[in-house]
């Protein structure tokens, strides 16, 4: 499955990477928000807000796009390793 995480904390973004990998999904990581940020996303199967550490502008073109192009978004609460594993095992059950 494809991924574009938003939000996070920059130094995470490895770890982000080898826990989709371990899960055998393919992941995006945005943490901070680049030029032409909806144009990037592309077509994901999902995508998962780490909402206390995005900024309102990025979430709003997250779901801005994800609503134009009907993906399934999974907003997570905390930033942390552990709580993306969760969020990746709920996904699987619901995407599945």
């Amino acid at each position: 499955m494809s991924i574009v995480l938003v939000g996070g904390h920059e130094r995470m973004q490895d770890e982000y990477k080898s826990i989709a990998d371990k899960h055998g999904h393919r992941i995006k990581v945005f943490t901070q928000m680049p030029a032409r940020f909806n144009k990037i996303i592309g077509a994901p199967d999902a995508i998962i807000l780490l909402t206390s550490t995005v900024s309102h502008k990025m979430v709003l073109t997250a779901v801005k796009e994800a609503k134009r192009k009907r993906i399934h978004v999974v907003r997570c609460h905390t930033s942390s390793g552990s709580s993306l594993e969760e969020t990746l095992k709920q996904l699987e059950v619901e995407v599945c």
